[in-house]
């Protein structure tokens, strides 16, 4: 016992340096997100950026890597809270159909926009999932599952900074867009919900048009949410299938993924009292933007800069992609 103690005790000691910076950008990122009304995950990853020069600190990187990976794989676990089985079940046989084809059809026909661009064919995948899954969310969780590459965090911080900015443009332009089209407001909720990219944009600009369009809205994104386990789990299976003809060191077994829908079920039965599964909730939130923080220090701006326009206009290109199909499945009554 008193061994173990001081093991725990050791391995604080190593982290705490790295935590210290991680949770002082996170706590900065919440009270500008506060004050200024911008997503709090824009706020780490810039920040977290200025702190780039850290990342090459001894005592800082244990703490910081710790952050970006474990911390980052518990806050994906515990997005399970942010959504029930009713909430899922209450959308209807059609949109539970819809979504999934709607999330499918996304990453396929976005990993080929990538592929024809001449992207590697694993960021066409993390650019595909985090357009069609959930943002900034589903970027950080596909990544931990990849093996390691060269410019890895470079690339999915990129993409986190990408499709958060996307949504907050999404947030603003898609309601106009949607009413001037003349549709109704159910419909509206839905082509929200499932073409906006982070939960935070899509609330805003659900509940923006009424509160019907804010309810269908949320509701449709969180059954992409719930998509997202399965995906990781399948896109870990793959790789490791793949792995003897493309020398690919695969991961293992996500377990996060399968904690996620652990969570869910637990906050589906009713077992546990609803101030509860908020405050998990909230600790899942807080656990990303600790873990899109570390991710900010350990990656430069230059080297993100390096990426260049192409790969600014592949996502606007998947993120419209998206857009087609959830209007041309509205439009012609799919759903």
């Amino acid at each position: 016992m008193k061994s173990a103690l001081l093991n725990i005790q050791n391995r604080l000691n190593i982290l705490s340096p790295g935590l210290i910076v991680v949770g002082t950008i996170a706590a900065a990122a919440g009270f500008l997100s506060l004050h200024y009304k911008a997503p709090v995950m824009l706020f780490a990853l810039l920040i977290g950026i200025a702190f780039n020069f850290l990342s090459s600190d001894e005592r800082c990187a244990p703490g910081i890597e710790f952050s970006s990976k474990k911390i980052l794989r518990f806050g994906v676990a515990l997005l399970g809270f942010r959504v029930t089985l009713d909430q899922i079940l209450g959308l209807g046989t059609n949109a539970l159909l819809f979504v999934p084809i709607l999330v499918l059809s996304s990453i396929g026909v976005s990993w080929l926009i990538a592929r024809l661009m001449g992207r590697r064919h694993l960021f066409a995948l993390l650019t595909a999932c985090a357009v069609a899954i959930c943002g900034a969310a589903a970027a950080l969780a596909v990544a931990s599952v990849f093996p390691n590459w060269k410019d890895r965090h470079r690339d999915t911080l990129f993409v986190v900074v990408c499709v958060t900015s996307l949504s907050t443009i999404a947030m603003i332009i898609y309601p106009i867009l949607f009413s001037m089209a003349e549709f109704s407001e159910v419909e509206i909720g839905i082509l929200i919900g499932s073409t906006i990219h982070d939960v935070a944009q899509v609330v805003g600009a659900g509940y923006a048009v009424s509160n019907e369009t804010g309810d269908i809205a949320t509701f449709i994104k969180l059954l992409r949410i719930s998509m997202l386990p399965i995906i990781v789990i399948v896109i870990a299976i793959l790789l490791k299938r793949g792995d003897a003809t493309s020398n690919i060191s695969p991961k293992a077994f996500p377990w996060f993924a399968l904690a996620f829908a652990m969570c869910l079920v637990i906050n589906s039965s009713g077992f546990i009292p609803s101030i509860l599964s908020e405050f998990l909730a909230g600790v899942s939130q807080w656990s990303l933007v600790f873990a899109i923080a570390g991710l900010g220090v350990t990656t430069s701006l230059k080297s993100m800069m390096e990426l260049g326009g192409k790969s600014i206009a592949l996502l606007v290109l998947q993120t419209l992609a998206l857009l087609a199909i959830a209007v041309l499945a509205v439009s012609t009554e799919l759903i």
